[in-house]
């Protein structure tokens, strides 16, 4: 089981990065919720992950914090939630706003999220519900799990060549149709705006 990685960001395409750790490169998809939060290219990340070995692929989801993949692991426990759903839902809103939405069997909003059907939110609702109950949702620093990134966040990434294609090709890996997405980032695009600014306000503007 690998349980985190530390090393030196190659590359960051959203929701996917390549960390480079002892001359390995990892590829690691985060749920946005994490991704805003990674420094730049070149610099020294740690992240939390999970892995996932498949007959077809073994695959690594990282984590900024201990309890976001706490989450994801009690989201992949759920009947017909599989790990891309996961990161998924933990792309459209944290862990924290999550747990908040069981609480108040919020079905609305679950339900504007990729791949989630009515039938999926009232399960996630329902099995979630008990689990969840202890759930602290008030916001957890990353540093106190021990876990805070490198470096300096949002301001510091390196701007792609055009945030736009870059925005819409992430929020499509989340599961959005292409139409959905390309309407999304069109609404809240401002020239001079990162992928990662991008694919943050088209998240919020669809929930």
């Amino acid at each position: 089981m690998i349980g985190q990685l530390r090393g030196t960001i190659i590359s960051k395409q959203p929701p996917d990065l390549l960390l480079d750790v002892g001359g390995v490169g990892y590829e690691v998809q985060l749920p946005m919720t994490s991704f805003y939060q990674l420094p730049e290219v070149g610099a020294e990340a740690t992240v939390v992950t999970h892995f996932v070995v498949r007959e077809d692929a073994q695959l690594l989801f990282g984590f900024c914090a201990l309890h976001e993949r706490a989450m994801f692991r009690e989201l992949i426990k759920t009947n017909g939630v599989g790990p891309k759903l996961a990161l998924a839902i933990l792309s459209g809103m944290s862990a924290e706003q999550f747990a908040q939405v069981v609480h108040h069997g919020d079905i609305t909003s679950l339900m504007k999220l990729p791949g989630v059907g009515k039938k999926t939110a009232e399960r996630l609702l329902v099995e979630m519900k008990d689990r969840l109950k202890d759930w602290n949702t008030q916001p957890v620093d990353s540093a106190a799990d021990g876990f805070a990134l490198s470096g300096q966040v949002e301001d510091t990434f390196v701007r792609p060549v055009d945030a736009t294609e870059d925005a819409v090709a992430a929020l499509i890996a989340l599961g959005y149709k292409p139409a959905q997405a390309s309407r999304a980032v069109g609404k809240v695009a401002v020239e001079g705006m990162s992928s990662e600014a991008l694919i943050r306000d088209a998240l919020r503007n669809m929930l």
